[in-house]
């Protein structure tokens, strides 16, 4: 992965801080593997991705889109767009396994890649995992090369779809970088024009 920095470690943390709620975020800290394809999470775990809506009985009973909704919605987008400008310009932590490879998790299809915007962030990331005991690896790289060079990288060598998951652990403080237009390469995106998913997919 391009831009990255000598890699470093982190083990216990003694953080003085509020226990953050529990959220989706964690349920998927908790499954974390490493990147190979044929490595499955732990049959029977919560799957915390929720399903989109389907039949026409979802959208009978919808509220009709007001000003002020849509005027929310711009305002979440402008909010959404600076944490990731944000993100792309920082150096964010990849922890990586014994094998080299970066840690990843897999959830309905689509491979998450993780990211940390500090080593606080990595270490609730462990203790959520009950891992806290045990150094953490990890490399300093630009966001940039996260999105542009390790999401492809993820993709190719698994053959599916990849996004990013910055500090998994932190639930609302935590984002999430699905692979779409816009966010991934567009190559490599699940929405990208005329495409069927990300390039690369095994057959």
């Amino acid at each position: 992965m391009g831009g990255a920095e000598p890699a470093g470690t982190t083990g216990p943390t003694h953080e003085r801080e509020r226990q953050q709620p529990r959220s989706a975020l964690t349920d998927i800290a908790e499954q974390t593997l490493l990147c190979p394809a044929d490595v499955q999470p732990p049959p029977g775990e919560a799957t915390p991705v929720p399903a989109p809506p389907s039949g026409a009985g979802d959208f009978a009973t919808a509220k009709p889109v007001t000003t002020a909704t849509t005027d929310r919605v711009r305002a979440h987008r402008r909010a959404f767009l600076a944490q990731l400008g944000e993100f792309r310009r920082r150096r964010a932590l990849v922890p990586y396994g014994e094998n080299g490879a970066a840690l990843t998790v897999e959830m309905r299809g689509v491979r998450w890649l993780l990211a940390f915007t500090d080593e606080a962030a990595l270490a609730r990331c462990a203790r959520a995992r009950g891992e806290a005991d045990r150094p953490w690896r990890y490399r300093a790289v630009w966001g940039a090369a996260v999105l542009d060079a390790g999401v492809p990288a993820v993709s190719e060598e698994t053959g599916l779809p990849c996004g990013v998951l910055v500090d998994a652990a932190d639930g609302e403080r935590g984002m999430v970088l699905p692979p779409v237009v816009g966010i991934v390469p567009e190559a490599f995106t699940l929405d990208r024009p005329g495409g069927q998913g990300a390039a690369g997919r095994r057959e």
